[in-house]
């Protein structure tokens, strides 16, 4: 089980020591897998804002879809995020891919969003593009 002050990314700090560093200024972002990490733990909290600033501005949401995101958001309840495998993403690369696996609890029922996502770093900053497939 858990230890509660851990971080829902998984990693096994605290929050405030973990993905709260990347909330407070995403460039603390040092690799793609950060800051897919600091992602889902933003969908945990439902933080609108950065999930859209962190998103690439050539591939981000309309303000409108991410209000319908995060209303789905905060319905479910997160149980977990394991990184499967990352290619690239690291300090001195410029893009990545991370594959992941984030469960979560909707109408009861333990539910998988499984993918490989691309993130691309723009003047030192790391930005999600987007999936490159959904797995199942």
């Amino acid at each position: 089980m858990k230890n509660k002050c851990n971080c829902p990314c998984g990693r096994e700090k605290e929050y405030e020591k973990c993905c709260k560093i990347v909330h407070d200024s995403q460039s603390n972002a040092r690799t793609a897998e950060d800051l897919m990490r600091s992602r889902y733990c933003a969908f945990t909290k439902a933080m609108e804002q950065y999930l859209l600033a962190s998103h690439h501005s050539s591939t981000r949401i309309l303000e409108s879809e991410s209000k319908q995101l995060i209303n789905w958001a905060k319905s479910v309840k997160w149980h977990s995020l394991k990184i499967l495998e990352t290619i690239k993403g690291g300090e001195d690369d410029f893009d990545g891919i991370v594959e992941f696996r984030a469960t979560y609890f909707e109408n009861r029922q333990l539910k998988v969003i499984h993918e490989r996502s691309t993130f691309k770093k723009e003047y030192g900053t790391w930005y999600y593009l987007d999936q490159l497939i959904p797995l199942y």
